[in-house]
This record gives C-alpha cells, sequence and structure tokens, in this order.
C-alpha cells in the first residue's frame, strides 16, 4: 500500500470518528458502542471485497488497506499509551484516594479471581489445556478504559462510581497483562516453562519497576517542564513523548510494565503539574491531551472493530456454547468480588461502603474492548502458539467482546437509569419548581430593562410579556404546589447550593491567578467533597467535611514525624506553607458567601433557612480564622511575607483588569497592551515563588515572643534558638507520663497543654514553660501532661536549660515563682 493510500484511509477513518458521535447522540448508544459497530460492518465489508476482488479491481488499494497488518502492537504502542495517559491526567487523584481501597480489589484481586474463574469452567468442556483456558482468562479479565471511562462520561452517572470504575479500568490493564504474559509462556512451543517462584518474584517486579520508572521520568519531565516555562508548545510537545518514552523504556529495556508507567508518569504530572506551570499553559496542556485521547481511544475501538471478522474466520456453533460458559464465569467471578470480598472488606472497616446500586452499576459496566483483542490478536500473530489456542483465543475472546459491547454497552444507560442513579433526589425535583419561578421573575426584570433600553416596538413588548407572564404564572403555581419541603431538606439544599458557590469562587480565584494550580486543585478536592457527603447527610456532614478540610492530614503526621525524630524538615515546610495558603484564600471565600446567601438562596428558601445557612458559615469561618491565627503564631514571619505576597498578587490581578478595561474602550493602542501585561507577567513570575519557610528562622522569631526573653540581646537570642528543638505536636499527644524521668524542659510557643495530677486539672498556653520543677527537684514525674490542640514546643535538654538559668534571671525568678505556687521547698531545687 502506497502512501497516498494509507492518507486517504487515514483520512476516511477521521471522517468516521466525526460522524459516529451525532450518531451516537442521535441512536442514544454509547460513542464507542457506535464505533465498534461500524468497525465490524467495515471489517464485514472489507472481507466480502478480498473474495469478491476481481469484480472490485479498483478498489484493490482501499481493500488492501483495509486489509493491512493491524498488529497488536500498534494498539499496544500507538494507541493505548496515548488514552492511559489522558485518563490519568484527567484523575481527581485525592478524591480517589478515599477508595482505594475497592479501586485496588477490582484492579487486582477481580483480574486474578476473573482469570482463574473462567479458566477453570472453561476447561472441562474444550480440548484445550488448563493454561490455554487460564491465557484465554487473562485476557478477557481487563475491562478497556476506552470502552468504560467514554460510557460513564456520557451517561452522566454520579461521580464516585465513576472514580471507581475509572480507576479499575485504568489499574487492571498491568494485572491483566503480567498474567497474559505468563501464561502466554506454558502454552508457546520451545520456551522454557516458568516456575511458581518466577510468578512470585516477577509480578511484584513488573509492578514496583512500572511505578519506579513512570514516577522517576514524570520527575524528570517535570524539571524540563519548568525550564521550558515561556515555550507553552514545547511544554506540550514534551508531555506527548513523555507516556511513549515511558512505555518503551519500562517494556523494553528493562522488562517491567510498561502499562504501570505510562499509568504512573500521567498521574504524577497530574498530582505536581500544576504547581510547576503556569494555569494558562496547564490548561492549553490539557485540552491538547483531551483531543488526542478522543482520536486514541476512537481509533482503537475502529480499528480493534475491523479485527472481528478475521478473528472469528473460524467460528463454528459450539462456539457459541463456549462464549456462553465464558460470560457465565466472568459475570460470577465479578458478582463475587463485588458482593463477597468488598462486603467482607467494609465488614473489616478496611474499605469504605459501596451501595447496592453502585455495585450493580460497577457489574454491568465491566465492558472489554480494544485491549482484550489486542491481547487476543498478539497470541494470533505468534507463530509459538499452537494452531489449536489461536482458534479458539481469537474466537472466545472476540465474542465475549462483543456480548459486552453491544448486549452491556447498550443497555448501560437503561441500567443506570432503572437504579435511579441517573435521576434527582426527591427534594431537588420539589425545589426545582421555585428554582424556575425565581429564575423567570429575574429574566423578566432584566428583559423589560433590555426592551425599555433599545426602545423596542411598543406591540411586540407588549405581546412577548404577554407570553412571558403566562409561562411565570404557570412556574409560581407549581412552585406553590411544591411549597411542602421541608426546612432539614431546604437547609440541606442550601448547604449544597453554598458548597457549589464555594468551588466556583475557587476556580475564579484559579483564573485570576491568586492561587496556584496545585493548592486550586487541592481546595476544590475539598469542595467537591463537601458537596457529595452535604448531599448525603445535611447539616451535620456539612460541618464535620469543613473541619475534615481544615485537618492536617496523614500527610502532615508524617511530616512531623520526620521534623520530630529525623531532623528532616522539607516535607513539613513545604505542607505548612500549602495549610498557611490555602487557610487564607479559604477565609475570604467564605466571607464572601454571606452575599450569595442574600442575593440568591434568601429569595428561593426563605429568611429562616438564610439566617441558618449564615449562622452555619459564621462557624467555618471561625474555625478557619482560628487555625490561620495558630498558624500566624507559629510561623509570624512567615506569615506576614505570605500575606504581602497575597496582596501584591491581588494588586497585580486588579492592575491587569484595568488595563483590559482600557485596551477594550479604545484608550490605548494593542502595542502598549501588551506591553502591558508583559511587564505585569514578568511581576507575576516574581510574586509565583512563594517564600520559603525556613523553620530555624521561624524558631527565632518565635523566641523573640517569648516574655521570658525579653531582656537577653539579639545574640543570646540567636545562640538560644540554635539550642532550642522544635517539637511539633497534634492534639490529644501525651507528652510527658507519670513515673518518667526528668530529662528536658518545654516552652510553648502555640497551643495549649492540659495537666492531670492528684486528680486535679489545670491548663498552660502560649508563652508558659513546663518540666523544670521535675528536672531541678530530680523526682520522677507526678503529672501527664496531654496537648489539647495542635501545639508548637520548643525543646531544651537539662544542661543548656541550666546554662540558661545562670545566664537569665528573670527566667530564674520565674522558676522560683512556680515552685512557690505548687508549694515546693525552694532549696530542694538543684540550681
Amino acid at each position: 500500500m502506497d502512501v497516498i493510500s494509507l492518507v486517504g484511509i487515514v483520512a476516511a477513518l477521521f471522517i468516521v470518528i466525526s460522524l459516529s458521535e451525532p450518531l451516537a447522540d442521535w441512536s442514544r448508544l454509547p460513542y464507542t458502542v457506535v464505533l465498534a459497530i461500524i468497525g465490524v460492518l467495515i471489517g464485514l465489508g472489507a472481507a466480502y471485497l478480498m473474495q469478491h476482488e476481481p469484480a472490485v479491481a479498483d478498489l484493490v488499494p482501499v481493500v488492501d488497506g483495509l486489509e493491512f497488518g493491524i498488529r497488536a502492537n500498534v494498539f499496544l504502542y500507538v494507541l493505548l499509551p496515548t488514552l492511559l495517559f489522558q485518563v490519568s491526567l484527567g484523575l481527581n487523584l485525592r478524591r480517589m484516594a478515599e477508595d482505594w481501597v475497592p479501586i485496588l480489589v477490582m484492579a487486582v484481586v477481580a483480574v486474578v479471581v476473573a482469570t482463574f474463574a473462567i479458566g477453570l469452567a472453561l476447561q472441562p468442556f474444550t480440548a484445550l489445556p488448563l493454561v490455554a483456558c487460564l491465557l484465554l482468562g487473562s485476557i478477557v479479565a481487563t475491562t478497556d478504559p476506552s470502552a468504560v471511562v467514554s460510557i460513564f462520561r456520557n451517561i452522566a452517572a454520579p461521580q464516585r462510581l465513576t472514580r471507581i470504575v475509572e480507576g479499575e479500568s485504568l489499574l487492571n490493564d498491568a494485572a491483566a497483562i503480567a498474567l497474559f504474559g505468563f501464561f502466554l509462556t506454558f502454552v508457546m512451543l520451545g520456551v522454557p516453562n516458568p516456575t511458581l517462584r518466577d510468578a512470585l518474584i516477577g509480578f511484584p517486579t513488573l509492578i514496583l519497576g512500572g511505578l519506579g520508572i513512570g514516577w522517576l521520568l514524570a520527575r524528570l519531565c517535570l524539571g524540563i517542564l519548568t525550564w521550558l516555562a515561556r515555550f507553552p508548545l514545547a511544554q506540550v510537545s514534551l508531555s506527548v513523548a513523555l507516556p511513549y518514552f515511558a512505555y518503551l523504556v519500562a517494556d523494553q529495556l528493562l522488562g517491567v510494565s510498561g502499562v504501570i508507567a505510562v499509568v504512573m508518569a500521567g498521574m504524577t504530572l497530574n498530582y505536581l503539574g500544576p504547581g510547576r506551570m503556569s494555569p494558562t499553559n496547564w490548561t492549553n496542556l490539557r485540552e491538547v491531551w483531551d483531543v488526542l485521547a478522543h482520536w486514541a481511544g476512537a481509533l482503537i475501538f475502529l480499528l480493534a472493530a475491523l479485527l472481528v471478522p478475521r478473528l472469528l474466520a473460524d467460528f463454528r456453533l459450539y462456539d457459541l456454547l463456549l462464549i456462553g460458559i465464558v460470560i457465565a464465569a466472568a459475570i460470577l467471578s465479578r458478582l463475587f468480588v463485588l458482593y463477597v470480598i468488598l462486603p467482607a472488606l467494609t465488614a473489616l472497616r478496611l474499605s469504605p461502603r459501596i451501595n447496592r446500586p453502585y455495585r450493580v452499576a460497577i457489574l454491568w459496566g465491566g465492558l472489554r474492548g480494544a485491549v482484550t483483542l489486542a491481547l487476543a490478536l498478539a497470541v494470533s500473530e505468534n507463530f509459538r502458539v499452537p494452531a489449536d489456542v489461536k482458534r479458539e483465543v481469537g474466537i472466545l475472546a472476540t465474542g465475549f467482546t462483543l456480548f459486552t459491547l453491544l448486549v452491556q454497552g447498550t443497555t448501560l444507560r437503561r441500567v443506570i437509569s432503572l437504579l435511579g442513579l441517573d435521576k434527582l433526589a426527591p427534594i431537588d425535583r420539589a425545589l426545582s419548581s421555585q428554582v424556575i419561578a425565581v429564575a423567570l421573575q429575574t429574566v423578566r426584570e432584566e428583559v423589560a430593562e433590555t426592551a425599555r433600553s433599545h426602545n423596542l416596538s411598543h406591540d411586540i413588548v407588549r405581546s412577548e410579556a404577554k407570553r412571558f407572564a403566562e409561562r411565570l404564572d404557570q412556574a409560581i403555581q407549581r412552585a406553590e404546589a411544591a411549597d411542602d419541603i421541608p426546612d432539614r431538606d431546604r437547609i440541606t439544599l442550601g448547604l449544597v447550593a453554598l458548597a457549589g458557590r464555594e468551588r466556583d469562587m475557587i476556580l475564579e480565584s484559579f483564573r485570576e491567578q491568586l492561587i496556584s494550580a496545585r493548592l486550586a486543585e487541592q481546595m476544590l478536592s475539598d469542595a467537591d467533597r463537601l458537596i457529595e457527603r452535604t448531599r448525603a447527610g445535611g447539616r451535620e456532614e456539612y460541618r464535620a467535611s469543613g473541619r475534615l478540610s481544615l485537618a492536617r492530614g496523614r500527610g502532615y503526621r508524617l511530616a512531623i514525624l520526620l521534623h520530630n525524630r529525623l531532623r528532616l524538615s522539607g516535607l513539613l515546610a513545604r505542607l505548612t506553607a500549602d495549610r498557611f495558603e490555602i487557610l487564607l484564600n479559604l477565609r475570604l471565600i467564605l466571607r464572601d458567601l454571606h452575599g450569595y446567601i442574600d442575593s440568591k438562596i434568601r429569595r428561593i428558601h426563605g429568611k429562616r433557612v438564610a439566617d441558618l445557612l449564615h449562622e452555619l458559615v459564621r462557624r467555618r469561618e471561625d474555625e478557619t480564622a482560628t487555625a490561620l491565627e495558630g498558624l500566624r503564631l507559629q510561623y509570624p514571619g512567615y506569615a506576614e511575607e505570605t500575606e504581602r505576597r497575597f496582596l501584591r498578587r491581588t494588586s497585580l490581578r486588579l492592575e491587569e483588569r484595568e488595563y483590559d478595561a482600557l485596551y477594550a474602550d479604545g484608550l490605548i493602542g494593542s502595542e502598549l497592551h501588551i506591553t502591558l501585561k508583559q511587564e505585569l507577567a514578568a511581576k507575576r513570575r516574581a510574586f509565583d515563588v512563594r517564600p520559603p519557610l525556613d523553620l530555624a528562622v521561624q524558631k527565632t522569631e518565635l523566641v523573640r515572643q517569648f516574655p521570658l526573653f525579653d531582656t537577653m540581646n539579639e545574640s543570646n537570642r540567636r545562640q538560644l534558638a540554635k539550642a532550642l528543638r522544635t517539637r511539633y505536636v497534634q492534639p490529644g499527644e501525651v507528652l510527658l507520663r507519670k513515673g518518667d524521668t526528668p530529662r528536658e524542659v518545654y516552652f510553648i510557643a502555640s497551643g495549649a497543654v492540659e495537666f492531670e495530677t492528684a486528680g486535679q486539672k489545670f491548663r498552660l498556653g502560649r508563652g508558659e514553660m513546663f518540666g523544670q520543677l521535675s528536672l531541678l527537684s530530680r523526682q520522677t514525674r507526678r503529672t501527664q501532661a496531654t496537648a489539647i490542640s495542635h501545639t508548637t514546643l520548643l525543646v531544651l535538654d537539662e544542661i543548656r536549660f541550666r546554662r540558661l538559668l545562670n545566664r537569665n534571671q528573670k527566667l530564674r525568678a520565674v522558676v522560683i515563682e512556680s515552685a512557690r505556687k505548687r508549694g515546693l521547698d525552694i532549696s530542694t531545687l538543684e540550681f
């Protein structure tokens, strides 16, 4: 086939892709199913033309093109990396982390269970050896991301359901391909069979090696992307090379999982890329990848469907029974995982609960597609595989794939509808009438103003006003009929609307470059969780989810552990800086929500509900302000720098807005406008660099704030700061236990500590110290100290504390006074 014919065929394929989307919308079928049907029809047409070649001599180049060697490598090395990488870029990783157990169970355990269930069920009904049946099981065990992702996104399934199914289809390819390679070796002639030891060592090596290669190459790519900040097209070009390079290095050079390497590279770029690239460049990169993945997904299905007539060329009637066995075994294995393994993990509190409608949707949504056909094609192309194995694998894998696409795929929308997963909640349906009535009233006012300002014909305005008034009266009547929505439900709906508005304001702040893309992603993830949990649990879940977004999280606990035990402060400094910036922006967003309540929600839900929403938002404001004030106390110098940076970025955005307005009004020309924008961009790049959080410098600031040390000169304070060790503790952490031998003295830089001794409790706060009396009296501790909030302590060992006492008379006087208050004999203290 010459180049001209190839170009013509590619152009024809893209015409088919472009026409398939409106056809899918018209037929109410999933887009990928339509592509599969068209591909099968084209393949059948090509097969027919090949049998009648003398009669269609003019079409021989086209037929040859349609029959050209579509090999498995075309799918595995050209199209699949593009699709996997784009799906990885689009995942909400922070929200997926909440369901990582069911995702891994479906991606790994379900593949293994399906492989053995299909293989063992098929073996008694066929002459193939067991390993060949297991080979087939591994081929059909993987769900196809190109089939599953597009369908679940197009039918507007619930977000959590979509995340679980996307995560499963993305990650199970590696498990299935690893099992495929293992069992393929058994059926290949002239190749030594692997041992069980090879499988136990090789499988983890495939996974871990792919993870390592993907992460490493993505981090290298991120470094180059940062260097190419002024060249957005170069950044996009480099990102296109990343998945292919990762796949080739992992699969060909190192012999590990190329699929896992691509997925890991995409998730790493997804997690770290927004913080390393400008918002505009990151958005452009994502848009390019959306187009590439659309083409790749469509071509995967179209080209794979072309293979169906070839793979089914030797079909026999008895094969229908074998296909039925494969279908039954696959569904039963999936039922076992969904209704036995996952509920057991939920009962053991190892996995969040998956509701029954979700499990049914996941069961029916396990579609197979191009990956299964590509692996079957790889078997048929392998000259070492016996002919009977090639035939059975090709036919059964193709038949099962067609069943999932033509039966499950075409009915999945109906199943989702029967489960009620695409319907509005009853309170949403009741509320819709009131929302429409309020919206139409606003529209009527704006239309009337438009008619007056444009001096439109009086007759036209009057006739249109009459028609609109009839529609408005009907909407008001429906709203009055639905006015029986309980206040509890109205509060829930109002809170969901507030959470949605909060999400919109985060996006606005990101677009105006007031927050970085990386922090915007984290805040958006928190907002999504707030929406979902509020919709499910109402007011209590709103408050709980709001407090959860203020919590420091597991990563913070790890960072504190590394800092306290190993003196590694990098992670703690980064997380603290992120937390400070998020709290600062969240506080401003919460303040603006009050205006939204008064202007929008009050009109729909009334004054009583609006007042309660104001109170709930004020509580979140207070909690945010408390957390922010705690950080200010811990890091006073950094807090000042961060707030200055925030104000400067805000001023730059306002200045840019003024220049845009002047340009739009024609008061300045394009040359001056471009020059001004470039100058602002240079200034913004300088402010985008976040001030470093030096914990050592912050410790000096904390020492300066202690009244105990205000008589010390600056040099002595710096020496003391070097001697002091900073310790960060979580609420509830026990600092001192009864019976411990005293070794250190603690100064409270921020937070509060509660003491219990002889059945009595008392508290100490910022600027106070404890532990000094036990140390100086050489007595074992009779008091237990527990942190009651996030607390920062400055710790001094015994030798340095005694030296400090000898130099600082004010500190010595405070120690003596505290001993007198405790009723201790001063003479027993060893100064």
